[in-house]
């Protein structure tokens, strides 16, 4: 029998403090990030029943982030409070070429994730375990602990989705084609962006950007497009899956809405294509506010957008 958990998320949650105003505003509004707890609370407001591993400061700011998973009915018996450790903090600014992220999460709390930190007996009996090359890429130890989650999931029956998330200012680009590339034989789902790949692959086409996925390992590929929409495979069929016109303000997080909610709707039962013109609504909605968390759409929301657009 499985545990009450539908999704169990590993990773960095962060405090997010996001830029208004003109340039050269003082203005910043707070809110929260991470990307793989982005995408666990967007599953959350979606109906999945979440829980998610990670290390947080023994701060005012791991205590808010804390408190916002509690407040999103997140399980957070697996997080690990670090006295000795500060947590995550990100600013991102908005300029005519889209967001730009400046971190601050040097020696974080999450940075010193380690293997004897994960929940076995949890991941054990989960339907899905997501992570991201982030987690990857922050530091040895947190690498560490996304491969032993892996193991411990897929030795189960576990499934697991990956999204590369790929953030060159965290590693070198050929390191992380090296992990990257290394981890795709391990998952059940991979969820790169079209700049994740073009990046790690030098292809630009996305059906051929499909391919290469799944010549690497991968068995299902849910290419996201952003304003294009998305590309499902299972490896013999391919499906476009048309975006959802929204008047996009802010960008941050909708690649991890996508995730969160594309796994919510396979636990509720939805095909791929199905789950992804769901999950391509919600991330397009979540565009049409500012920060990563607070415009992460709910039920509600997603199923008014698209019965507006079949209308």
């Amino acid at each position: 029998m499985r545990a009450p958990f539908d999704i169990v998320a590993l990773g960095e949650a962060m405090v997010e403090f996001n830029h208004t105003g003109p340039r050269g505003s003082r203005t910043y509004v707070q809110g929260f990030g991470g990307d793989t707890a982005n995408a666990v609370i967007a599953a959350a407001r979606q109906g999945a029943r979440c829980a998610y591993v990670t290390r947080l400061g023994d701060d005012e700011f791991g205590r808010m982030c804390l408190c916002l998973l509690r407040s999103e009915h997140v399980d957070t018996s697996s997080v690990v409070i670090d006295a000795s450790a500060p947590t995550g903090l990100y600013f991102v600014h908005h300029g005519p070429d889209g967001h730009v992220f400046t971190y601050r999460r040097s020696g974080s709390a999450a940075s010193r994730l380690q293997p004897g930190d994960l929940p076995v007996a949890l991941l054990e009996r989960a339907t899905w375990l997501h992570v991201s090359g982030i987690s990857q890429a922050i530091s040895t130890s947190a690498a560490r602990t996304v491969r032993e989650a892996i193991r411990v999931a897929r030795q189960a029956g576990t499934k697991v989705s990956y999204d590369p998330n790929l953030r060159l200012t965290l590693w070198p680009l050929e390191r992380a084609r090296e992990v990257i590339v290394a981890t795709l034989p391990m998952c059940d789902l991979f969820l790169p962006s079209l700049d994740d790949v073009r990046q790690l692959a030098g292809i630009d086409d996305p059906e051929a950007i499909v391919d290469w996925c799944h010549r690497m390992g991968a068995p299902h590929v849910v290419l996201k497009l952003g304003s294009q929409g998305c590309l499902v495979s299972d490896g013999a069929q391919s499906t476009a899956v048309a975006p959802l016109p929204v008047q996009a303000v802010d960008a941050t997080g909708a690649g991890d809405c996508f995730d969160g909610t594309y796994l919510a709707r396979l636990v509720a039962g939805d095909d791929a294509v199905s789950a992804a013109r769901w999950a391509g609504a919600a991330a397009a909605l979540a565009t049409t506010g500012s920060g990563a968390v607070a415009p992460l759409p709910g039920v509600q929301a997603v199923w008014n957008a698209l019965s507006g657009r079949e209308r």
